[in-house]
């Protein structure tokens, strides 16, 4: 710079100051934006970072099985496709607003078309242009193929008009960001098996009723985050922290339902229903000694892989949430407590006043049968409810409430179901008047579930235990370790063994020749247990329902060593009403069916009985409606209608001259056959189905009142 000009130098000097102040300067916001965005904006900007490169995705894990006792499968998950939509990457390329558009228009029908949606339907799906939206869950391996070709080989067809305004014949583009992705569905091999009992999985992955509502944290197992990096079309390129899939994978439950029996019992219930036309049923099958319940029936039932086609009504498990008045089945337990408390003596005689007991002057107790002093053994063969009454106010209202307590009534069982009622024994809590003792005592102003009168009835059968119900035997992980399980356990000692063996022995005269539940009897094994047939009450009257009832029978069988406990609950036959008779055939094939399964053989041969009728076809029920079973009604409280009772039946002999003519009920269907023939004072018995074909007697034939007439059923053609 010498040789310049000193102003020029100056000038240059200034303009070289000017620079690197301005560099400096430069320099200093650099460093301190880097500082910035660094250091004091680091962990934002870092969070944004990630959210870009990085894709989060939600493990659903495999929702845990139900299996049988034996293993069998009840309810599984199954993987089955879904496709879903990317509508940002199926639109990436295309940037005129009016041409993506178009592409969606274009796009939708043929998706539609493949998918069989409506073109609409998918269009409005697409329109909302998200990364993520479902077209159709669970559909089919040639519909997953289908959709997978829409984005992997090109098609001819007339497309839509493209970015550029095309409206001609050409193309048709590939269809980018469809998904096809695997997707839990529970699946129940058994269909309609255990339905009510097992519930349903709804399509968001949640139990919805039954085992599947009440065991849902565990069948769902643990739902996962997990992140991966993505390319720049939003494709999963790499994941990181992946968990073993079996420490995510729901639990596997193990059932004491043996799969076998629960068969059984819901065929024979459904014949029962259906010959008898029931408004529902349930049967309870229980191992007295370990508390195990080995089938739970409920009718109607459903199929849960199909379970938006069912009622509500017919999702319900009537076995825990329904309650009922039990009828003449709570004189056991009434029976055994005055026993256990020493207010009654096993020969003691009860005077029965000749059927009919005026208990104060504005209520009167009826008996079916005019009796006049019997042994308790006899109470309960003939179920007296006079006998049965004065036993109860014999114990006293403490006593007996105190009993039917510790028998489990008035409470839950327990059992992992959603929805079990408690039952009711006192109205909001206050003690019994003796009128409501007398009634209790024989089944009449309490409420019991099916699954209560099982295990009361299994402490009787196992020496005076109440065990607690296992329905659950265990719960498993994927990796087959056990993380729960349920073992016999007695909740208390409710009679001594001896009371209990007493009573066992009494209930074995209820089906022997004389008693109220001659159908229930088996060859070659003893059998145990109690007729019911309990007036409900008619919710607009107040009053107990002149046609209206619940036929019961509760027994176990071999009498002497019980391995089976079998409740049978029949709501509102429209055909015959007696416990006896209609619940009884019930029990019997049930027991019988499951006897043979378990492979028990006979070890005695039991009597023959005198009229009774077997088959072994379930639709061929026998039908004496109204011959046996004289726990008949239940005696109505005040102001209650009294069932007539039923006149004994005869043999045949000479027509009377002045007997009753038979009634003509040739071609009648069951239901008017039973009422023509019954309302003419005889007794209808049914053998098949469908119309009368035949009847013997022969229509016009005179005959004594009470005589049999045999009505022969056959389909018709």
């Amino acid at each position: 710079m010498k040789n310049l000009d000193p102003s020029r130098a100056r000038w240059i000097r200034f303009r070289m100051a000017l620079l690197c102040a301005v560099m400096t300067f430069g320099l200093g916001s650099f460093v301190s934006s880097a500082y910035r965005v660094q250091v004091q904006d680091g962990a934002a900007w870092k969070e944004t970072a990630e959210s870009q490169r990085q894709r989060r995705l939600h493990i659903e894990p495999k929702r845990g099985a139900i299996y049988d006792r034996h293993g069998g499968s009840l309810a599984a998950s199954v993987e089955v496709p879904s496709v879903s939509a990317d509508v940002v990457e199926m639109l990436r390329g295309i940037d005129k607003p009016e041409a993506r558009d178009a592409a969606l228009a274009e796009f939708a029908p043929r998706i539609a078309a493949v998918l069989g949606l409506d073109a609409s339907e998918v269009l409005q799906k697409l329109s909302s242009k998200r990364r993520f939206v479902w077209l159709k869950r669970r559909i089919s391996a040639d519909e997953a193929q289908s959709i997978r070709a829409l984005g992997e080989q090109k098609a001819y067809g007339t497309g839509a008009a493209g970015a550029a305004g095309e409206g001609h014949a050409q193309q048709a583009r590939l269809i980018k960001g469809l998904n096809v992705e695997g997707e839990g569905h529970r699946y129940y091999p058994g269909r309609e098996l255990a339905g009510p009992v097992l519930g349903f999985v709804a399509p968001d992955g949640f139990g919805k009723d039954g085992l599947e509502l009440s065991l849902d944290n565990e069948l769902r197992g643990h739902v996962e985050e997990v992140r991966g990096l993505r390319d720049r079309e939003g494709h999963l390129i790499f994941s990181e922290g992946t968990t073993d899939e079996d420490a995510l994978a729901g639990h596997d439950v193990t059932l004491a339902i043996d799969e076998g029996i629960q068969h059984v019992a819901e065929r024979e219930l459904s014949a029962a229903q259906g010959t008898y036309e029931t408004k529902g049923a349930t049967l309870v099958v229980m191992d007295p000694h370990d508390g195990d319940i080995l089938a739970m029936a409920s009718v109607p039932g459903y199929n849960p892989n199909d379970y938006t086609d069912s009622a509500a009504d017919a999702r319900r498990n009537r076995a825990v949430t329904d309650r009922f008045e039990p009828g003449s089945v709570m004189k056991v337990f009434t029976v055994a407590a005055a026993l256990a408390a020493g207010t009654l003596k096993p020969t003691q005689a009860i005077y029965c006043e000749h059927g009919t007991y005026q208990l104060s002057p504005s209520v009167t107790i009826h008996d079916t049968h005019v009796n006049d002093s019997l042994t308790p053994t006899e109470v309960l063969a003939k179920s007296s409810n006079i006998g049965a009454l004065k036993i109860g106010l014999g114990l006293g209202e403490p006593g007996l409430y105190g009993a039917f307590r510790r028998f489990g009534f008035g409470e839950p069982t327990g059992l992992p179901l959603p929805g079990e009622a408690a039952g009711v024994l006192r109205p909001r809590g206050r003690p019994w008047f003796d009128v409501e003792t007398a009634n209790a005592s024989f089944g009449q102003g309490v409420g019991v579930t099916t699954v209560q009168l099982a295990v009361a009835m299994s402490a009787i059968a196992n020496g005076g235990k109440l065990m607690e119900p296992i329905f659950v035997r265990k719960i498993t992980d994927a990796r087959g370790a056990t993380v729960k399980e349920w073992l016999p356990r007695v909740r208390r000692e409710v009679i001594p063994t001896s009371v209990a063996k007493t009573v066992a022995e009494m209930l074995t005269a209820v089906v022997e020749e004389g008693g109220t539940g001659v159908q229930a009897a088996m060859t070659g094994f003893r059998v145990a247990g109690k007729t019911a047939t309990a007036q409900k009450v008619d919710p607009t009257t107040g009053k107990y329902s002149a046609d209206k009832f619940t036929a019961s029978f509760v027994g176990f069988v071999p009498a002497d060593k019980p391995r089976l406990v079998i409740a049978v609950v029949l709501d509102e036959p429209m055909i015959g009403h007696y416990g006896g008779d209609l619940a009884g055939p019930v029990f019997r094939r049930v027991a019988d069916a499951t006897l043979r399964y378990l492979g028990i053989s006979p070890s005695t041969t039991a009597p023959k009985i005198k009229g009774i009728t077997r088959t072994d076809d379930p639709a061929d029920y026998v039908l004496a409606a109204m011959k046996t079973d004289t726990a008949g009604a239940n005696s109505p409280s005040p102001g209650a209608t009294p069932t007539p009772a039923p006149m004994p039946a005869i043999e045949y002999g000479p027509p009377l001259p002045s007997g009753i003519k038979v009634p003509d009920a040739t071609g009648m269907g069951a239901r008017d056959a039973v009422r023509a023939v019954a309302g003419a004072g005889l007794l209808p018995l049914i053998e098949g189905t469908g119309r009368v074909v035949k009847q013997v007697p022969s229509a016009g034939a005179r005959v004594s009142k009470g005589s049999s007439v045999r009505l022969l059923f056959e389909p018709a053609s």
